[in-house]
């Protein structure tokens, strides 16, 4: 089977530049012939009944998907195997940095501020008993590659930096860079279309999958959609999610469709329209109305 996919985090109601990329990824996987997944990120922050509205948000816009929502939850224990497995190889160590030490920590020459410094990569047994005596270790890749290539649709090749990345939290919650690899290998999609803000992770995610001997998929990072003062679009600039737009009187499906250069009524009209070549490649700048 191959698929693309959606994969929400059920963090509050999806807001418009949200949906722009559920339709795009939507849209990529339709005009393939791939099945279209539903995924629900559900190990981190859940707000009660986000979920269930978010999924209603999208089936309004006309968005379908094939078989059950796959709620990542369910899959703790597949990823907790793939940690034990990449432990078991020798490609894992304990680390007890916290975010902020991180930050603050010297990086090298050829490092952006905020890779890991590798800090606590070869700390010996007994320095490892003394910090986990101090706080619970998160557990990092050992990388052995300082850089991965991947290719994107709307980018071409791309490279970036791979750093010891977090596999497992410190407080045992698996780390998105994990289970985003694990879960769409074992959804079978083949096909990736999220929000460029992702763009460089994907040659970490990339590697990642190589280790585990998953495949890598096709990737598509489009254009977030950006307030008037260039931040990302947030709750706070006003009627952002389909409900408030639609309160405020504003055609959400004409809204998404301008963005991106359609003509058309709706997602089953831009199947016809789709060109990647032809998606914008700036940011969506969205103007809100003000609520009454």
């Amino acid at each position: 089977m191959s698929a693309g996919r959606y994969a929400p985090s059920p963090s509050g109601d999806l807001h418009v530049g949200n949906l722009r990329t559920a339709v795009l990824a939507w849209l990529f996987a339709r005009s393939s012939g791939r099945d279209f997944l539903m995924r629900v990120d559900d190990l981190d922050r859940v707000r009660e009944g986000a979920a269930e509205r978010q999924l209603a948000d999208l089936a309004t816009l006309g968005l379908d998907w094939d078989g059950p929502v796959l709620w990542q939850s369910s899959r703790v224990d597949a990823h907790a195997q793939a940690v034990a497995r990449l432990t078991d190889a020798g490609l894992t160590f304990e680390c007890f940095c916290t975010r902020r030490e991180v930050l603050e920590a010297p990086s090298a020459p050829h490092r952006p501020p905020g890779a890991y410094p590798g800090t606590c990569r070869d700390l010996t047994e007994a320095e490892r008993e003394d910090r986990r005596r101090e706080r619970p270790a998160a557990v990092r890749l050992r990388a052995d590659v300082d850089s991965w290539t991947v290719r994107d649709e709307l980018h071409g090749d791309v490279t970036a930096d791979v750093d010891d990345l977090v596999l497992r939290r410190g407080d045992g919650v698996p780390a998105y860079n994990l289970t985003v690899v694990l879960d769409d290998a074992h959804q079978g999609v083949d096909q990736v279309v999220r929000g460029d803000d992702l763009l460089t992770s994907a040659p970490r995610q990339a590697y990642l999958a190589t280790l585990l001997d998953l495949p890598v998929p096709s990737y598509a990072h489009v254009p977030l959609a950006l307030n008037a003062d260039g931040a990302r679009l947030a709750k706070r600039d006003g009627a952002v999610t389909l409900t408030e737009l639609r309160d405020a009187g504003v055609d959400v499906l004409a809204m998404i469709g301008g963005s991106l250069g359609f003509r058309g009524a709706g997602p089953q009209d831009w199947l016809d329209e789709l060109d990647p070549e032809g998606l914008p490649r700036e940011p969506w700048v969205v103007r809100p109305p003000a609520l009454g």
